[in-house]
């Protein structure tokens, strides 16, 4: 195989990320890359950080590359993975400590970063809860300052304290029991009345005044000095011998449940209060808002006071004060869907924009990506960024050779806010080109959308080379060695041209071998390599095909409802009539919404693309069938609710039905397994009376479930 260059550092690596977001926003295959690239580095950061206490970057760009990656899966919701960053939180318990079980997991939080986001997270909470406008506005939240420290979880039994962990992976943490002990501001006993059980959840941090004691008391000693006080109060916390925890001036903010055996407190400001009344010590700046324009007053005030603070902060954690609905909510991935971060805002800069390139993706999309001076934004240096489309560089007036504000959206993502004015020359206006610049063929706008795309299609080289590193792609087939440099090389030898020459490459064994950077061995290695893939599940092929809008997720969704390759064509080609029974099918399917039924039955209607799946069912071996896989109480099930729902939104009933492991359907066929019949349920009860398909009401479906009956 070609000589493997050596790996970049963590902070280079998050460097690179964050500079080139540019080159991701609107093309999947660059987005597909870096998330592949985050769920091997995130991971490494968080071990470093969570197991120990020795960060590879500092936390401003930690929260970057989170954000990059929340951001990209909310761009490319289809490239999501199975082992996606997002759903993970911490790093796994290591070392000398007994691991142990959290009762509730320890999540990770959400961010937003100005009203708007916080307005629309409020709009998420009334849609999941079906809330009106009136509704929306009632809800109450409560704010705390977002304390940069070490999360632990607190064990009460019958009031003694028995055991303390950290939060490790957010399902099982390190047993710091003894060193807990220590601080004095976690009572040994609670008085009673208390709960048989709970679990009580804090932040464990160094004042700053603390923290510069604790260095100076380093420094005398000939030891290395802490870098932050956040790696002083972790490496304090999991130090083998107590006392020299108890040496260190250790302290907590009390600020949150776990589990707990009976009821406490019915608002999260009196749970607050009860923590207090139990010895606790609460953040005294903990406060109740009413409005977005409450929580944003609030944000304005701590900006400005958080210098003075004794401790650091790096946000504002606010929380839906009703803990009932905060029941009803629940999770999302690793955030609960109640609460979320209002984080300080993004640090700007100014720049020079030297020229517009414009990109062409695997799909034709021609994106504008502004080449900057390199500039430091926010700890990162940034030589690109996205302007999006050409409706944005007009808004803006954006022209070469600008000075304009860079900002990192989000602390992550590299945009050009606005241009410096008056300007200091005298360029002209830029005019979005309207031809590609990879091929020449004319670019056309579809009404009602944003983006020019090449009309080129296989015969753009730039879409061609995409389309075919989309192929070998990680969820696709995955060939290892054929990377995109050898996808190049080889395209302009002229040995790759369609997705099935691929498996007529052992035809040029011997000149691969012959070419530098190459030899006997490592040809040989790439034409195993793709042998290996002569057999390939069909939800691979379906998202290596390329399809727009058919990600790896929804690629799964297809292949396991229709099975089998030729089921799954035979199906798609049927589907192009409107109404029928093939189109209907395909609507049906959850997840699958019409703007992907039009793609996929406009994929097939073109020649040239059943010519390439024709070529590539003669160079493969089998595409083996799929069925679907699911974990839970319902697993494999297929469910459809129908009328009116009345103790919970339809939201809420798919989020319950999904959990455990059901498939919810809009549609009433044969492989339906139950219909919930909400009230004025109309044509699909009838259906599914006609096919003698179980069916239920709303408490029956609780029940089932394991939902609590709603109130009367």
């Amino acid at each position: 195989m070609p000589p493997t260059p050596e790996a970049p550092r963590p902070a280079e690596q998050a460097r690179r990320l964050l500079a080139d977001y540019a080159t991701m926003e609107q093309d999947a295959p660059n987005a597909e890359k870096a998330l592949t690239q985050l769920a091997t580095l995130l991971p490494a950061l968080d071990a470093a950080y969570h197991q120990h206490d020795a960060p590879l970057v500092d936390d401003a760009t930690y929260d970057s590359l989170r954000q990059l990656n929340t951001r990209l899966e909310a761009r490319f919701p289809d490239l999501r993975r199975t082992d996606s960053p997002a759903q993970q939180v911490g790093a796994p318990a290591t070392g000398p400590f007994r691991r142990h079980r959290h009762m509730v997991p320890m999540l990770s939080l959400d961010n937003v970063f100005s009203r708007e986001e916080f307005e629309g997270f409020i709009s998420r909470i009334a849609r999941f809860l079906g809330l009106d406008e009136e509704q929306a506005r009632q809800l109450s939240f409560v704010a705390e300052p977002k304390i940069d420290g070490l999360s632990i979880s607190l064990t009460y039994e019958h009031g003694r304290f028995v055991r303390g962990t950290t939060r490790g992976d957010g399902t099982e943490g390190e047993d710091v029991t003894a060193n807990l002990r220590t601080l004095r501001d976690i009572p040994d006993q609670l008085p009673a009345p208390c709960p048989d059980v709970i679990e009580i959840r804090g932040e464990v941090f160094l004042s700053k005044q603390a923290f510069l004691e604790l260095n100076a008391a380093q420094e005398r000693a000939g030891d290395r000095p802490f870098a932050n006080p956040r790696n002083a109060a972790a490496g304090s916390l999991r130090q083998l011998d107590a006392g020299i925890t108890a040496r260190r001036p250790l302290s907590l903010f009390a600020y949150a449940a776990g589990y707990c055996s009976a009821p406490l407190a019915a608002t999260h400001h009196g749970y607050l209060a009860q923590l207090a009344a139990w010895g606790f010590r609460v953040n005294p700046l903990s406060t109740q808002v009413k409005d977005a324009g409450a929580a944003e007053a609030f944000m304005e005030r701590l900006t400005l006071e958080r210098s003075a603070l004794d401790y650091d902060i790096d946000g504002i954690v606010y929380k839906l004060d009703d803990r009932a609905l905060q029941e009803r909510l629940g999770f999302a991935g690793r955030a609960p869907r109640w609460a979320v971060a209002w984080k300080f805002p993004a640090e700007q800069a100014v720049t020079r924009l030297e020229k517009i390139d414009i990109q062409v993706g695997r799909t034709g999309a021609l994106t504008p990506v502004a080449f900057l001076e390199p500039v430091n934004v926010g700890g990162v240096m940034v030589t690109r960024a996205s302007l999006h489309n050409e409706d944005e560089i007009t808004r803006k007036d954006i022209r070469e050779g600008d000075l304009v504000h860079v900002q990192r959206a989000g602390d992550v993502i590299p945009q050009v806010t606005g241009v410096v004015l008056p300007r200091d020359h005298d360029r002209p206006p830029y005019r979005f080109p309207h031809v590609c610049p990879a091929c020449g063929a004319h670019a056309e706008r579809p009404e009602g959308e944003v983006v020019w795309r090449c009309s080129g299609g296989l015969t753009c080289p730039a879409q061609v080379v995409e389309r075919l590193i989309h192929f070998v792609s990680r969820d696709a087939f995955d060939i290892e060695g054929l990377g995109d440099r050898t996808i190049v090389e080889f395209h302009e030898l002229g040995w790759l041209r369609t997705p099935a020459d691929i498996f007529r490459l052992d035809a040029h064994e011997a000149e691969i071998a012959s070419r530098d950077g190459w030899g006997r061995v490592s040809a040989h290695n790439l034409v195993t390599a793709i042998a290996a893939r002569r057999t390939i599940e069909l939800s691979r092929l379906i998202y290596a095909l390329g399809i727009r809008r058919i990600g790896i997720n929804n690629a799964r969704l297809l292949a396991r409802h229709y099975g089998s390759l030729a089921n799954w064509r035979a199906q798609m080609e049927k589907a192009a009539v409107i109404g029928s029974d093939a189109r209907l099918e395909l609507g049906s399917i959850t997840g699958i919404g019409t703007a992907i039924a039009d793609e996929l039955v406009a994929f097939f209607a073109e020649a040239h693309n059943r010519a390439t799946l024709d070529d590539l069912t003669h160079v493969l071996d089998h595409v083996t069938d799929e069925q679907a896989v699911a974990e839970g109480t319902l697993s494999g099930r297929t469910i459809v609710f129908t009328g009116t729902l009345t103790t919970m939104t339809r939201p809420e009933a798919r989020a319950v039905a999904e959990r455990l492991g059901a498939r919810v359907s809009d549609s009433v066929s044969t492989k339906t397994d139950l219909v919930v019949l909400g009230e004025k349920a109309g044509s699909k009860a009838r259906k599914a009376a006609e096919l003698g398909i179980r069916t239920m009401d709303e408490a029956g479906w609780r029940v089932l479930a394991g939902m609590p009956p709603a109130p009367a």
